[in-house]
């Protein structure tokens, strides 16, 4: 075993280094480094690339799966006001950025509405629109008259535009108003205009009702400004206000919306009497109803002959008696001449036995005033002429003898008495032609549909996003970076004794041996030739050589593979001399 000596010699600090146990982290990192070193420069580079790239693909996943998604904090701002924005979102720590294409400030999903308090408890974003407050600043010593009405218009922009803007679909609005200027050496003033320019929430819209509402608004605002000089316009550029060429259609949309508001009324008169009864999703209820939208205006007058009354009355009698004695003769100087003197006793006596002529007259004026009556009547447009209703209610629930859940249809006295009841609701007049119609039937049940999917909660798309990029990030973690690892550090030993393989398992047989033949003088020769081994070991004592084969099976069972290499060079030194 001279050729043993010689290779420990060669390996002086073999074991003086302790070997490094794979058991441990720090083991396996040795292990590990010594094996990377062994490996060419090639695959060192290839090795070292593909874990560089796997983690950084898997701290790219999770950066973006755990950054906060940013939305809009505002829709749209001015230049300055953006800029005292950030300014305030800096103070305040939030982080932000702004879009490039857009240029809106956006900030973490989950902070939206905090800041938004915080912002407008400092009163930003400032408001486009400046109302009366331009009034209290101060102005300068030399402004004219001319600047002074410019800030008052202003102003009133901006209140009106305020106003405006308190309406639920409108998100902001602006209002111009154009005034001629007045002057003596004008004979036709030109009355006012306004424009009103709408910016609407979303997709929502203005009715016509809301439109006629900012129009008079405006118009009511300025002076000598009348409603048909007032233009409405959405940020989409259509026109909201309509001339007078479109009166007509106009009036059309306005009957049909009173026409469906009536018709909903009386559903919902159906509904609340029969929901009580059958159920909420068991009764459907439409009417129709059929109205004059004529305007009509009259005037009567009628009497009544047999109904009279005296209004006024007047009685005249004159009664004479005895002739005039002035009256009679012929007309002239004489006939009006004093009568001769007498004696008075005789002419009453003639005048008492002469007959006394006398006359009398009655006459009577009765007026007589006849019963009559005016009547002057406008009926109102939007009068029921018709009623035509239908109503269907749902089967009902029951359990037929075999105890399995059935349908049966509601019997003739519980619907008559729903038919009693819908009558009653609508008010059905049969003189006018009213239709009532009742029935029962099964309903196909409806699949229950949330209003809003969970899939479209703003929480749930968060949540998918941390979800998928942990599990991406673990792909490459599985697929790139862990086979990069098994390449550098050594699989943990097994608890198990592993199986040597025939060269290790005769050369611990060999060294086991006692002695005899070849190997027995190879053995005996290791423990009287001077070797490193041996010097190591110090000097030998009696038991120097159970010592020997201690520390050779010790060798062997650390690093057998190593030991077969030896035994290799060895057979290739024999076979070479």
């Amino acid at each position: 075993m001279a050729a043993i000596d010689t290779a420990i010699t060669e390996n002086p600090n073999q074991d003086q280094t302790p070997a490094a146990d794979p058991n441990t982290l720090g083991g396996r990192l040795a292990l590990g480094l010594q094996s990377f070193r062994e490996m060419p420069v090639g695959r060192q580079i290839a090795l070292l690339g593909t874990l560089a790239g796997g983690l950084v693909a898997v701290v790219a996943i999770l950066f973006w799966a755990l950054k906060p998604t940013y939305v809009p904090l505002f829709s749209q701002l001015e230049g300055a006001e953006a800029a005292e924005v950030m300014e305030a979102l800096t103070q305040l720590g939030v982080p932000y950025r702004v879009d490039n294409s857009s240029g809106r400030i956006e900030i973490p999903q989950q902070r939206v509405a905090e800041t938004r308090l915080q912002l407008a408890g400092q009163g930003l974003p400032k408001s486009a629109d400046i109302g009366f407050e331009l009034l209290q600043q101060e102005s300068g010593f030399g402004t004219s008259r001319l600047i002074e009405g410019a800030r008052f218009q202003r102003a009133l922009e901006g209140e009106l535009g305020r106003s405006i803007a308190a309406l639920e679909p409108v998100d902001k609005a602006r209002v111009h108003i154009a005034r001629a200027e007045r002057s003596v050496f004008v004979r036709e003033r030109v009355p006012p205009s306004a424009s009103v320019v709408v910016h609407l929430k979303g997709s929502r819209g203005l009715t016509d009702t809301q439109v006629g509402a900012i129009v008079h608004l405006v118009s009511s605002s300025v002076p000598e400004l009348t409603p048909d000089r007032v233009t409405v316009v959405d940020q989409s550029g259509r026109l909201l206000t309509s001339d007078g060429e479109d009166k007509s259609s106009r009036l059309s949309l306005d009957h049909l919306e009173y026409t469906h508001r009536v018709e909903s009324r009386y559903v919902d008169r159906v509904q609340s009497l029969l929901v009580p009864i059958v159920g909420r999703d068991r009764v459907r209820v439409q009417v129709s109803a059929d109205l004059d939208f004529s305007r009509v205006e009259r005037t009567q007058e009628s009497y009544d002959p047999d109904k009279t009354a005296i209004r006024s009355e007047q009685l005249n009698e004159e009664e004479r008696i005895g002739a005039d004695p002035l009256a009679g003769g012929i007309p002239g100087a004489l006939t009006n001449q004093p009568p001769a003197g007498g004696v008075v006793g005789q002419q009453q006596a003639a005048q008492g036995n002469a007959t006394v002529p006398s006359s009398r007259s009655q006459q009577t004026t009765r007026n007589y005033e006849v019963d009559r009556t005016i009547s002057h009547i406008q009926e109102t447009p939007g009068g029921v002429r018709r009623l035509t209703a239908a109503v269907v209610v749902d089967y009902v629930d029951q359990v037929n003898e075999a105890g399995e859940p059935i349908r049966v249809p509601r019997s003739d006295a519980e619907m008559e008495t729903l038919r009693d009841l819908v009558r009653e609701a609508i008010g059905f007049n049969e003189a006018r032609g009213d239709s009532l119609q009742v029935r029962s039937a099964s309903f196909v049940p409806e699949s229950d549909e949330d209003e809003e999917p969970i899939w479209t909660q703003p929480w749930f798309l968060e949540l998918v996003k941390i979800v998928g990029g942990l599990l991406l990030a673990l792909i490459v973690m599985l697929t790139v970076v862990k086979p990069a690892l098994n390449q550098i550090l050594p699989k943990p030993p097994e608890p198990e004794k592993p199986q040597e393989d025939e060269e290790t398992r005769a050369l611990t047989d060999g060294i086991e041996g006692e002695g005899e033949g070849e190997e027995g003088e190879e053995i005996v020769s290791l423990t009287h030739e001077p070797s490193g081994l041996a010097a190591l070991m110090g000097p030998k004592g009696p038991d120097r050589q159970q010592l020997d084969l201690e520390a050779v099976r010790e060798m062997v069972r650390e690093d057998p593979k190593r030991v077969v290499q030896v035994m290799k060079q060895w057979l290739a030194e024999d076979g070479s001399g």
